[in-house]
């Protein structure tokens, strides 16, 4: 039994003496009195070379805080991070982007800057998920990118950053394609045209760019068809229906003008001339430029593509490897807004259609001004002509129904029948009959007094209850 304990006991003592070797106990032991700050910088790097990183960021710690003017500071609090960098981890990522961040901060002029800029966009490009997850690391990525290239333009880190924004936008393009296809295959074509306009104008590199601005063209062309099924006048009609189509043109043609070389070039040029219009021809640099992208982009076998359905992270191999990535801002483009346009453009042209009717059927009917002894479109009376050829009217007389006529020499002849003679003895053609002419005294009394009438008789049969007798309770109730 004392033979089994004395090895236990000795192995765990090697054990603890194993474990606390790298921890510095007293940085400042055994420094060297005359640089002991660079003292303090070696030891710092031996350690991180052996991945003793705690026992690293002790011994720089230590400098930073002993002696602050060292000329060993700066590259002291940039090892700081690279010791989180190199441990690696989420909250080890983490730590080293808020030392990577500070080191700018104090030290921004700095070679050393923008390769401390380059490793938080690394940070986040390692975290990077495929294009059918989520999107925020890619995103980050892609922003911190553009800072070192905006931001240190004659930093030798440039050619490297560029290619890795070039990769982290073929995610963000794909992500947008598949999104703006989803809407696509289920009709809705607003969703699908603000995603596909959003994905050309921020990712031109994206390898399956014709595609996208192919499908783009023919949701235009579908919008034009559906504008000429309005019920729309025919001009304004056509105007609307000529933009969209106008759209889908442009679309076509910037396949073939910037990106020849890609397979929906051909499919572009039978679009335009099913649509009647021209067929660009592209130059000589736009084509060299769009061979070297395509040339540049490596193929995906079908293992790889089987795989990648495994794999957390994306496959960048079809990204390109030459031109200049887009360093602007995403452009997002609203589904709500281009229905809300087009609704608006639609009303516009209703209101338009709608005014031009109307003035078209007030205008329909007009004609030359009737003369002095014509009698005006669309009247009542009548007309008979004298034997003198003077004309007489007729006219109602206020309460008694009689009519009045003008003779031939303008005096008025009253007659009580009604109707008016001529001079000559003839009767006239009777006046049709007024529907707000005051009738014979003799059969009605006028409208005001029947209304009177009407009123009171109202009133007695309303205060007619009050002859009846109240019975019950309604005795005693006032009212």
């Amino acid at each position: 039994m004392l033979r089994q304990t004395i090895p236990s006991i000795a192995l765990a003592g090697v054990l603890l003496l194993a474990g606390c070797h790298h921890k510095v106990q007293n940085p400042m032991a055994n420094i060297d009195s005359k640089q002991p700050d660079k003292t303090l910088y070696d030891r710092a790097m031996g350690s991180m070379k052996h991945g003793h990183y705690q026992e690293a960021r002790t011994l720089l710690e230590t400098l930073i805080n002993a002696y602050p003017d060292s000329e060993y500071i700066a590259r002291a609090k940039l090892a700081l991070g690279d010791s989180w960098y190199n441990e690696g981890g989420s909250a080890a990522m983490k730590q080293a982007e808020v030392e990577y961040k500070d080191f700018q901060t104090f030290f921004p002029n700095m070679p050393e800057a923008s390769e401390a800029q380059l490793k938080v966009a690394t940070i986040h490009y390692r975290e990077m998920e495929k294009p059918d997850r989520d999107y925020a690391e890619a995103t980050r990525a892609a922003e911190e990118y553009k800072v070192l290239i905006q931001q240190y333009p004659e930093s030798p880190l440039v050619p490297a950053a560029k290619q890795k924004l070039r990769e982290v936008q073929e995610i963000l393009a794909e992500r947008q394609y598949r999104i703006a296809h989803f809407y696509y295959l289920r009709e809705n074509l607003a969703a699908a045209q603000a995603r596909l306009k959003s994905l050309i104008n921020s990712y031109p590199l994206y390898s399956g760019i014709d595609q996208a601005l192919f499908e783009l063209g023919g949701l235009y062309e579908r919008e034009a068809n559906a504008i000429r099924k309005q019920n729309l006048n025919a001009a304004v009609r056509e105007k609307l229906a000529g933009q969209f189509q106008q759209n889908a043109i442009d679309a076509y043609s910037r396949i073939i003008t910037r990106y020849p070389a890609m397979g929906r070039a051909n499919d572009a040029r039978h679009r335009l001339q099913a649509l009647s219009a021209p067929v660009p021809t592209p130059t000589a640099e736009a084509l060299a430029q769009n061979k070297a992208e395509e040339q540049s982009r490596a193929s995906i076998s079908m293992r790889k593509k089987a795989m990648g359905n495994f794999n957390r992270h994306p496959n960048i191999a079809r990204a390109s490897k030459v031109g200049d990535p887009n360093l602007n801002e995403e452009e997002v483009n609203s589904a709500a807004q281009i229905m809300q346009e087009m609704n608006t453009q639609i009303l516009q042209a209703a209101q338009q259609s709608s005014q031009k009717v109307g003035i078209e059927s007030a205008t329909a009917g007009t004609g030359a001004p009737p003369g002095p002894n014509e009698p005006a479109p669309g009247g009542s009376n009548t007309s008979s002509t004298a034997g003198n050829g003077a004309s007489s009217t007729s006219a109602p007389t206020a309460d008694n129904g009689s009519s009045t006529a003008t003779n031939s020499t303008g005096s008025p002849s009253t007659s009580n029948s009604g109707t008016a003679s001529s001079s000559d003895g003839t009767q006239p053609t009777t006046a049709l009959p007024q529907v707000n002419e005051v009738q014979n005294t003799s059969g009605s009394s006028t409208s005001a007094t029947q209304g009177t009438q009407s009123n009171s008789n109202d009133n007695k049969q309303d205060s007619s209850s009050k002859k009846k007798t109240k019975k019950g309770l309604r005795k005693i109730i006032p009212f």
